[in-house]
């Protein structure tokens, strides 16, 4: 009797075709399924639902700051209800301190911030746009960036006295170095093909610049001025703390932390929080109404 030995080639290719269960495929889990607006991945959700997750996060912001001033005040740990914060602003309001505290911080934030912008996007255009400007100014950018600028306030203030100056300065160094920084990133990536088509038409490298790196650049450099704002009123209330400041609400802080004016001080707190959300807000409208080609 002869035995014949089996084909494994044959064996498989049969199990391959005529095997129901390796016919049929299970699909895969979630392919088809459409998902929830809430948890699509770089989805975007209806405005309705926008505004009302909004709404809930300050909502709930509020009822732990709530909770906060009801049952966990007490000792050294003392919060104030929203209603004793808006009483205390109020009356910030009607002595006319709080104004006369913000016209000067906001004097101080418009000189030292619009200095640091203007210097992070020349410096910061040259550094992205040539190789030769990154080289020469890397090692220095790169060593100065790490001194903390909070550390420069006695040099200031012996440089530049008392007055407005040193304040300014602080606000300058601790904000113009991740200007330049972001700015030369932003510019970085400005497509190489459209600045080599341009060249091919004929432009000059200044004419690149005005019609392509910057206007390619513009929304970018808006964010970059959007993100780094907070930075400059933070060394805005270094400022006022440390170089002798008798208005602004830095200094107001400080004094209402001198005498457990806790209600003063969330107060003031909430002022700098408005503020920022404000500036946030119309820098954006800012940057789509300039870059309509941009929005996001």
């Amino acid at each position: 009797m002869t035995t014949t030995a089996a084909d494994p080639v044959a064996d498989a290719g049969a199990t391959r075709i005529g095997d129901p269960a390796r016919r049929t495929r299970r699909p895969r889990r979630g392919r088809g399924r459409k998902q929830h607006a809430l948890f699509r991945l770089r989805g975007d959700i209806p405005l309705s639902l926008r505004i009302a997750l909004g709404v809930l996060g300050v909502a709930a912001v509020f009822a732990l700051w709530w909770v906060a001033a009801t049952a966990w005040s007490g000792g050294s740990f003392l919060v104030p209800t929203p209603t004793e914060t808006w009483d205390a602003g109020v009356e910030l309001y009607r002595s006319g301190t709080l104004w006369t505290d913000f016209e000067a911080s906001a004097e101080r934030i418009l000189w030292g911030y619009a200095i640091s912008m203007g210097v992070g996007v020349v410096v910061g255009v040259g550094i992205g746009s040539f190789r030769s400007f990154e080289a020469a100014s890397e090692a220095s950018i790169g060593f100065l960036r790490y001194i903390p600028a909070t550390a420069l306030t006695p040099l200031f203030l012996i440089w530049l006295g008392i007055d407005e100056a040193p304040k300014i300065a602080l606000i300058v160094v601790g904000t113009v170095f991740f200007n330049i920084l972001m700015t030369a990133d932003v510019v970085r990536s400005v497509p190489l093909d459209m600045i080599n088509s341009a060249y091919t038409l004929g432009a000059g490298r200044l004419r690149v610049l005005r019609k392509v790196v910057l206007p390619h650049s513009w929304p970018g450099i808006v964010d970059v001025a959007r993100i780094n704002l907070a930075a400059a009123w933070l060394m805005l209330v270094v400022a006022e703390l440390s170089a002798g400041a008798q208005e602004g609400l830095g200094f107001r802080l400080a004094r209402a932390q001198r005498f457990y004016q806790v209600d003063t001080m969330f107060a003031i707190l909430i002022v700098f929080g408005v503020i920022g959300v404000s500036t946030d807000l119309g820098l954006r409208w800012l940057r789509n109404v300039t870059a309509k080609w941009a929005r996001p």
